[in-house]
């Protein structure tokens, strides 16, 4: 499951950080958050899809080793992300 052309331009616009900015780690982590957001809520009626699980593991961990590394190049940046996010502590 990928996201839709507009849903994905609404979560770049948000989190660039210049007006050509579609990878950074920031806009890459919100990107990948909404994907796991949608995968969620697949999961409430498709209890038994484990092959879709697999890949929302996968997902989990990649998110978690971008923040990671945002978190050792950009501390300011990490605090904002996962605040604007709701994600960890």
């Amino acid at each position: 499951m990928s996201l839709h052309g507009a849903k994905k331009q609404e979560v770049i616009g948000k989190f660039r950080q210049h007006e050509s900015d579609t990878g950074s780690p920031e806009v890459q982590i919100a990107l990948i958050s909404a994907r796991i957001g949608e995968l969620s809520k697949h999961f409430e009626t498709h209890t038994k899809d484990h092959s879709s699980r697999r890949g929302l593991l996968k997902l989990v961990g990649h998110r978690r080793r971008l923040l990671n590394y945002l978190k050792s190049n950009n501390k300011t940046g990490y605090l904002k992300l996962i605040g604007e996010l709701g994600i960890r502590k």
